[in-house]
């Protein structure tokens, strides 16, 4: 082949070589800016569900707070006035079979309310994991150390993470393990020699992509999960809080009436301090039922709580 021949045949060769790194370099571009856009995209839904998951969580631990240091206090100290409680009488005349105070529930709600302002007063955080591990958290820890307590409880892995924990943070997984750090490599055009390499780590990195975004759908179903749970439970309070606010009204009125001697109450008076008593007894289910388990994962026995306490309340 004459010299001039052979020198266009390898500019072509050459164009056409130049022309497929050129297509192959712009494919990866694409296919890489896809691949951060996915990921960009399933952090910030993470981050939402984050952000409103702790908030719901805060939120049912200051009503929870706030019940136990009002409705539920004034209940100890107004059933505690009453002399002769049989509490076997009691059940009796309770029309509720689940939520029958018992002399060691209202021991434990006595002890509750010994702490109440040290949760009222705690940190946002210390109120989200009173409201995620429930008063049984803090049984048995001296009021001057209930707010640490809590606190050491929140900075566990997973209310930490929904405290704002970003999901970059080293190889430590939330929520049951079902979140972990991304290995997505850094996205955006490579430097690399070889165009074909190019967008083979691109197609590398999509796949890694739609790996990530799955977890993280995972995980924001999980923090929606814990999130209708908690407001459920703020709802049921919310309800509740009302009904042992009346019912520890009609005890004054009777110890008014009536005395402190319970043996001497009439029917109509022993029925109401079994009703006020079951109204305490369900409240004191909520606050010791927790809704996370230590490992994040959503606890069954909450939604069951849940369900129980309020088909059990009053219309």
């Amino acid at each position: 082949m004459p010299i001039p021949l052979l020198l266009g045949a390898i500019g072509l060769f050459g164009a056409g070589k130049l022309a497929g790194a050129y297509v192959d370099n712009d494919d990866a571009r694409k296919i890489n800016v896809e691949a951060r856009e996915l990921t960009d995209f399933a952090e910030e839904l993470m981050e939402d569900a984050q952000k409103f998951t702790n908030h719901a969580l805060q939120a049912l631990g200051r009503k929870k707070a706030y019940v136990l240091s009002s409705s539920v206090k004034n209940f100890v100290d107004i059933f505690g006035q009453i002399h002769n409680v049989d509490f076997r009488s009691i059940a009796q005349y309770d029309e509720t079979e689940k939520f029958q105070l018992d002399q060691s529930s209202f021991d434990g709600l006595r002890e509750l309310s010994k702490v109440s302002m040290a949760i009222t007063d705690a940190s946002a955080g210390a109120l989200a994991a009173f409201a995620a591990y429930g008063a049984a958290s803090i049984v048995g820890v001296p009021v001057a150390g209930v707010a640490a307590s809590l606190a050491g409880l929140a900075a566990n892995s997973t209310l930490s993470f929904l405290g704002g924990g970003g999901l970059m943070a080293g190889a430590t997984s939330v929520l049951g393990g079902i979140i972990g750090a991304p290995v997505l490599a850094v996205l955006g055009i490579f430097v690399s020699s070889s165009a074909s390499r190019n967008l083979e780590d691109a197609k590398s990195n999509k796949a890694q992509a739609l790996q990530f975004a799955k977890q993280i759908e995972t995980g924001v179903s999980i923090c929606n999960g814990i999130r209708r749970v908690a407001y459920m439970l703020e709802r049921i309070l919310m309800r509740s809080d009302p009904l042992l606010r009346a019912a520890n009204e009609s005890l004054r009125k009777i110890i008014s009436s009536e005395g402190t001697d319970y043996g001497n109450f009439s029917v109509d008076s022993k029925k109401a301090v079994a009703a006020a008593a079951s109204l305490a007894k369900a409240v004191k289910t909520i606050l010791d039922t927790p809704i996370l388990t230590e490992d994040g994962k959503l606890t069954p026995e909450s939604i069951d709580t849940a369900n129980s306490v309020r088909a059990a309340l009053p219309a």
